[in-house]
């Protein structure tokens, strides 16, 4: 019935709920659920969890949620709903919950903005060769050169972006790149000539994204035949002093030969996600002039967790007053990633 406030029990790293619900969020939370803030599930087998897990009827998750398997469901007969607070729920939500009916919503969309906002920041400072810059001012401070002619080439007017990917980060970051003096070429499988024109971007096959882009932007999925989709050879076709972007994964691109041409000096790169996910302490990444290197902070960071938790709690004030989630997200969407 609407108004009503379902029982909801928070499934999470208990030390992260501080970082997800200030006080004001808290206060949000607590005027559309029955929730105890004290109360936090890290592990559904815990000591005190189990009575609340019985009668919780959603389950509130975040980063460090366990796994909502057969036995959890089993200990929580009351469960109609799981609403994540952050992207992907393939690592603990299992296929019992589908198989029971449980209904799954995502912030996903919310976690998607800031990893485009920090795309885009990047494609205009690589463009304005600010990385270069930035190294060769530090080396001549206090001595006054003409920059204006050893950048002659530099700028953002009518260079040409690669966007590899039409998933909701890619779509977003032609989006916010349309308003800007840029060619936009994206490369997916999926979209066609047509759908590419509609969202302000040119079709392409990948190889030819390689060879014509200023800087190419990945936002792919992890599949089997995405793997090493940017090899030595793609690595090859992009222009001498081109960019390569990576916030989607590291699996996308074969890392040896990355390494390669950024130690030769040939290619620039911005790269937020590695294989393996922390490089070892003597990669020559860390150190490079031309790379910048972020430990997979691209996406939702700081009080841009309260954007997720916002829209989590207004997925369960639709779930309460009886409407169907805005984001919900289905059993086949285990298989893509945004």
């Amino acid at each position: 019935m609407p108004g009503r406030r379902p029982r909801t029990l928070l499934a999470m790293d208990p030390d992260l709920l501080p970082r997800l619900l200030d006080e004001a969020g808290s206060r949000r939370l607590l005027r559309v659920a029955a929730s105890d803030l004290d109360v936090v599930a890290a592990d559904f087998t815990a000591p005190g969890i189990a009575a609340a897990l019985a009668e919780a009827e959603v389950l509130l998750t975040f980063w460090g949620a366990p796994t909502i398997d057969a036995r959890a469901l089993a200990g929580a007969p009351r469960l109609k709903a799981v609403v994540h607070a952050a992207g992907s729920v393939k690592h603990f939500v299992t296929e019992a919950c589908w198989d029971r009916g449980i209904t799954v919503s995502s912030a996903a969309h919310a976690n998607s903005l800031p990893v485009a906002e920090y795309t885009v920041a990047m494609v205009l400072l690589s463009n304005k060769r600010v990385m270069q810059v930035r190294e060769e001012y530090r080396h001549v401070r206090g001595r006054r050169h003409d920059w204006h002619l050893w950048y002659g080439q530099a700028g953002n007017y009518r260079r040409t972006v690669g966007i590899v990917g039409a998933s909701r980060i890619g779509r977003r970051v032609v989006e916010l790149l349309r308003p800007y003096d840029l060619e936009l070429v994206l490369h997916d499988p999926y979209v066609t000539e047509e759908g590419a024109a509609l969202l302000g971007a040119r079709a392409v096959e990948l190889d030819e994204l390689c060879r014509v882009s200023d800087v190419v932007s990945l936002h792919a999925p992890e599949l089997p035949e995405t793997r090493s989709m940017i090899d030595r050879r793609r690595l090859g076709l992009m222009r001498d002093g081109a960019t390569l972007i990576n916030t989607a994964r590291g699996s996308l691109v074969d890392g040896p030969a990355l390494t390669a041409e950024l130690t030769s000096g040939r290619l620039q790169a911005v790269i937020d996600v590695t294989e393996p996910e922390v490089l070892p302490a003597g990669s020559p990444l860390y150190d490079l002039p031309n790379v910048v290197l972020t430990p997979h902070v691209a996406g939702s960071m700081g009080n841009e967790l309260h954007r997720m938790a916002d829209s989590a709690i207004g997925e369960i004030a639709r779930y309460a007053a009886g409407l169907p989630f805005a984001h919900p997200v289905l059993r086949e969407d285990l298989t893509r990633t945004a």
